[in-house]
């Protein structure tokens, strides 16, 4: 199972991206903030709302420096069937990552052995290729791409400035010097 503040483990796959199959390694975006983005299965209910929202929002996180993998256990012809038939899934500029042998879910601990598939389960990496924030969810329960952004925001903020971002930290929100009160908005 991966750990926080440890090497993210490396993988080689498919994706299906810019409307064409290729080949991805996560060493690829070594320099940049990852997300990586597992849902259960192309052609779901909860899916393309996440998936949907997470298009909605890929400028923004692009501008934090951050790249988003999607990765589901279907392959790259599901999930290219899925872009030409759902008008949400159209949207999506990102790598959606092909993982038919469920390698990379099991790497990550997302894998449900007896139906196939991945839970829902988001990896916040940073340049260096080290984990440092993940949640997996049920199923039944869709995240938030706003939340998602905050995670990030804080991150990339404790790894500039050394300090630590209390509950529901916002950019511009007072912070914490570890081992001293709240300081002034920075």
């Amino acid at each position: 199972m991966v750990k926080i503040n440890e090497k993210a483990p490396e993988f080689t796959t498919d994706a299906y991206y810019n409307n064409e199959i290729k080949k991805i390694k996560l060493g690829d975006y070594k320099n940049k903030w990852v997300v990586l983005f597992f849902y259960p299965a192309d052609f779901t209910f909860v899916c393309p709302t996440e998936l949907g929202e997470l298009a909605d929002k890929y400028s923004e996180l692009q501008k934090l420096g951050v790249e988003v993998l999607s990765v589901s256990t279907d392959t790259v012809f599901v999930h290219k069937a899925w872009h030409d038939n759902s008008e949400t899934i159209k949207k999506i500029k990102f790598p959606m990552i092909a993982d038919p042998t469920g390698k990379i879910t099991r790497d990550y601990g997302t894998y449900i052995e007896n139906e196939g598939l991945s839970l829902r389960g988001t990896f916040i990496i940073d340049p260096e290729g080290i984990l440092k924030a993940f949640e997996v969810h049920d199923n039944s329960i869709g995240r938030s791409a706003d939340e998602l952004i905050r995670k990030i925001q804080a991150a990339q903020f404790v790894r500039e400035h050394g300090e630590v971002c209390p509950a529901s930290w916002r950019p511009g929100k007072k912070t914490i010097k570890p081992g001293l009160d709240l300081v002034g908005k920075i």
